[in-house]
């Protein structure tokens, strides 16, 4: 959710807000991993034995750019279930390290909406948009991630700027890159969604049965 990783020379004088020190066996010039984090949402645990896969995130699925990903599981798994896509991709123990940001952009890319079912969707549908999931995150990755402040920076303190090609998240009010239709913005789990409502029309509701009379004998 925040922090940084940041590689500094031990001499190096402490950052505001650092909970972390590694020392790195082998680093030629001595350089320590740091971890900083002024929100406190960062975590620190050990598990014995070298286990290589701890238990302390086992329940962690695998990301998208993970060799090992079962692109069939996952399309399963997603039209099985009702809840919206969106949701489901924010899910960590369906798939991980997709995030707000870049779901937001996939589904534009994919030209659906965050609040449609899961078990609506086809198998094409789920395989395209888990493809531009990933075509988001290479790119993103290519572009040293997306910095909107100084908190998010790499682990020698540079910024990224895949904000500079975003088509969805932040874009309220701008017009769609695609179709030119202003940019709308949804509360979303306690964050914040952006679609096109051209390009991404918002799922119908289904209505639930009105119940008839029935006559008296």
């Amino acid at each position: 959710m925040s922090g940084q990783f940041l590689l500094r020379p031990p001499e190096s004088a402490p950052e505001n807000h650092l909970r972390v020190r590694l020392a790195l066996d082998g680093a030629a010039d001595g350089r320590e991993l740091r971890f900083v984090d002024q929100r406190m949402f960062g975590a620190l645990s050990i598990s014995g034995g070298g286990a290589e896969l701890p238990p302390e995130i086992a329940h962690i699925a695998r990301d998208p750019l993970d060799p090992e990903f079962d692109d069939d599981e996952f399309v399963a798994k997603v039209r099985r279930r009702s809840s919206g896509i969106k949701r489901q991709l924010l899910d960590q123990g369906l798939i991980s390290g997709v995030g707000n940001i870049y779901a937001d952009e996939a589904l534009w890319r994919a030209r659906l909406h965050g609040e449609r079912a899961g078990e609506k969707l086809t198998a094409a549908q789920v395989r395209e948009l888990l493809g531009h999931a990933r075509d988001v995150m290479n790119e993103a990755l290519g572009q040293g991630g997306t910095s909107f402040d100084a908190l998010y920076v790499n682990v020698n303190g540079e910024s990224g700027y895949f904000d500079r090609s975003l088509h969805a998240y932040g874009r309220e009010g701008e017009p769609c890159d695609r179709c030119g239709t202003p940019m709308r913005r949804a509360a979303f789990m306690n964050r914040s969604s952006y679609f096109c409502p051209v390009c991404q029309p918002v799922p119908r509701r289904r209505r639930p049965p009105v119940p008839r009379a029935v006559a008296a004998d």
